[in-house]
């Protein structure tokens, strides 16, 4: 099997489309999505119903539950807050219903799992970015791999034994006897410098995992975010991928 994973689409059409044309350049068996397909950009309609029909399962992330009133955005901040207030007015009712019914993790057997955020509380939101941090979920979960978003960096955390962890930018060959943290990045609000939509590939029969990275039209998902009347740092910060 070959599978694109997607994840923090966060209403953002324009990246959403590029990554699409990808996804359809390379063909994969199955698409999967780890998450938040709205909340900041200006497109939470049109972001819900595309990702329906290009990914076979789709799991909730923290904003997506923020929207339908399913999680507290009380730590989220002033913009994010705007952003939800806003996405919760505009999203219509058979979107806010399907989003409602998604789980917040799934395990494909024993090979990978998928979460938004972390294994061990998938509910509670936490970020991983320390190695300190990876190797506390590493065992919150008996699958080779697990594949995350929410901090919007792409990075993969390879566990070689109980205490050393090594760290791949953008790709890896799965080894026996390791495992992995996969963070596959943001299509649509990157926040690791580069400007351009993040998607993952993990073939499965190679044992390989990578990150693409895709140009899409930034200025055009900047003018969707003005143009709704959502704060203009978020529109700046598309710009800067930060």
């Amino acid at each position: 099997m070959k599978y694109a994973i997607i994840s923090d689409i966060h209403a953002n059409l324009e990246a959403l489309e590029a990554v699409r044309q990808e996804i359809d350049r390379i063909s994969p068996d199955a698409v999967l999505c780890l998450g938040d397909l709205i909340g900041y950009g200006g497109a939470p309609n049109e972001c819900v119903r595309l990702t329906r029909d290009i990914a076979s399962l789709v799991i909730a992330g923290n904003h997506d539950f923020g929207v339908v009133g399913l999680t507290d955005i009380s730590y989220f901040n002033r913009y994010a807050r705007e952003a939800i207030s806003w996405t919760a007015e505009n999203l219509a009712e058979d979107e806010a219903a399907y989003i409602k019914a998604l789980p917040l993790t799934h395990a494909e057997g024993d090979d990978f799992r998928i979460v938004h955020a972390t294994p061990r509380n998938p509910a509670r939101w936490n970020y991983i970015f320390t190695h300190e941090q990876a190797l506390e979920e590493f065992t919150a979960f008996t699958e080779r791999a697990c594949f995350i978003g929410h901090s919007h960096q792409p990075r993969i955390f390879e566990l070689m034994d109980a205490e050393t962890i090594i760290v791949n930018s953008d790709r890896a060959t799965l080894r026996d006897g390791r495992r992995y943290l996969i963070n596959v990045g943001s299509v649509g609000q990157p926040r690791d410098g580069d400007p351009r939509a993040s998607m993952c590939v993990y073939d499965q029969e190679h044992c390989e995992v990578s990150i693409r990275r895709i140009e899409y039209d930034i200025e055009g998902a900047k003018k969707r975010i003005i143009d709704a009347g959502l704060p203009q740092v978020l529109a700046d910060r598309l710009s800067w991928g930060e």
